[in-house]
């Protein structure tokens, strides 16, 4: 079982690390240049992309839990035509993005208090990026189709390769050219496109033996569409408050002011370095918990969980000590700037804390995805959000201050790991849950 896991997360965690290797050196390249509102504006911008893209996160997450499962019962006609579905998804979703981007942009800057400074370079970011969207989640879909035929492979080679020359044109269109922010995004619209040629080389390359069904009564199976649509339409409701606790958090450190932004921009950094690290493991556990469930082999299914989890809390404590013991050294790579390391360090304690607390919850995202268990997962993330977090920040703001928003993500990410762990006997491993 343990070669099994391996097998999968290893490529998963190396092409995740790539992920937030991306915005920790966008953030380091930015965070060196003369002014603190560059970094400002790529923070405030990467959050309203989170919201636009990672809102479609599902095209990822559900097409890999139902392609595992039709894998696992061998039915490989169905993977394909998960995969029609998707795209069509896709395609008709950026449509959408690309004609509403301009009240999409209006209401974001709207909702985020930020400086003259930031808005007006946020602005150049998101009107270069924004193009991205018809890559981006069409990417989506066929990683998470390659992962649901349990490859880890494709999407490690897509997301590094994607990500690696993200990185260099970004280098060479700040350092070189000078263009700040739009460069940053110039980077990434390209490279977004590179990203998904590649990904549909590796498709033909490998897969083109078996070739689509375009059989459109089967692909518009009215059962067969409820299920894709529920499954997703769960997801993205747990996605949308995960992409809104992170919005809000983002949105009250710019009310700080400008150098608290670019502090706490940093420390999110490392953040998402160590949970784009654990959710290797989650990304397994999609695959294997998926797989073994379609084959109904209930002993794999349960040992594919408890290593997982296994495997997921030894790489969050590692985290946490490599934290303790180099955070303000890492913290210094991002910036030069006094007062956003005193910023930083200041509140260092909460970043060191993270890997171990949240891995909990990531590994057991990954269960839930691979089961198509979505609506628990759901059910736990508007807990978290609405009946932990915000109340908890409006309860200690006064008293804790910048502090408060930290303390109240991370007992948002405890109440998910509490809750989605209450939740497994009635959705995960009871039988019924098992055989649906």
């Amino acid at each position: 079982m343990n070669k099994q896991i391996l097998r999968l997360a290893i490529p998963n965690i190396l092409s995740n690390l790539s992920v937030p290797l991306l915005g920790a050196v966008d953030t380091a390249v930015v965070g060196h240049l003369n002014e603190v509102y560059y970094l400002g504006a790529i923070a405030v911008g990467s959050i309203v992309f989170d919201f636009i893209f990672w809102g479609f996160g599902f095209l990822r997450m559900g097409t890999t839990g139902l392609v595992a499962q039709a894998f696992g019962a061998g039915d490989l006609k169905e993977t394909r035509r998960i995969l029609l579905r998707v795209f069509m998804v896709a395609l008709t979703a950026s449509g959408l993005i690309l004609i509403l981007q301009y009240p999409i942009l209006e209401f974001s800057l709207f909702i985020v208090d930020a400086s003259p400074e930031v808005e007006h370079y946020m602005r150049q970011y998101y009107q270069i990026r924004i193009f991205s969207a018809p890559a981006t989640l069409a990417l989506f879909g066929i990683n998470g189709w390659f992962l649901g035929m349990q490859n880890a492979r494709f999407p490690m080679y897509v997301t590094i390769l994607l990500n690696m020359v993200n990185i260099v044109l970004n280098l060479l269109f700040v350092l070189q050219f000078n263009m700040n922010v739009s460069g940053v995004a110039l980077g990434s619209l390209i490279a977004s496109y590179i990203g998904i040629g590649f990904g549909l080389f590796l498709y033909h390359l490998k897969y083109r033996d078996v070739s689509f069904d375009f059989d459109w009564k089967s692909i518009l199976d009215t059962n067969e569409l409820k299920k894709f649509f529920s499954v997703n339409a769960d997801i993205f409701v747990r996605t949308l408050c995960l992409i809104f606790s992170f919005a809000f958090f983002t949105a009250k450190s710019a009310e700080s002011g400008d150098v608290i932004l670019a502090a706490n921009t940093i420390l999110l950094q490392l953040w998402y370095i160590a949970a784009y690290g654990i959710d290797g493991f989650a990304f397994a556990a999609e695959s294997l918990v998926g797989k073994f469930k379609g084959a109904k082999d209930y002993i794999n299914f349960k040992k594919s969980i408890q290593w997982n989890l296994i495997w997921g809390l030894g790489l969050g404590a590692t985290g946490t000590l490599v934290y303790l013991a180099a955070g303000e050294h890492l913290i210094s790579i991002f910036t030069d700037q006094e007062v956003v390391l005193q910023a930083a360090s200041a509140v260092l304690i909460w970043t060191i804390l993270a890997p171990l607390i949240n891995s909990i919850c990531f590994i057991w995202d990954g269960v839930y995805i691979g089961t198509t268990s979505t609506a628990a997962m759901r059910n736990s993330m508007l807990i978290a959000t609405v009946l932990v977090f915000i109340p908890v920040y409006y309860l200690t703001q006064n008293h804790l201050g910048v502090n408060a928003l930290w303390f109240a993500m991370l007992l948002f990410m405890v109440a998910r790991g509490i809750t989605l762990t209450s939740l497994a006997p009635r959705y995960i491993f009871s039988s019924k849950s098992f055989n649906e």
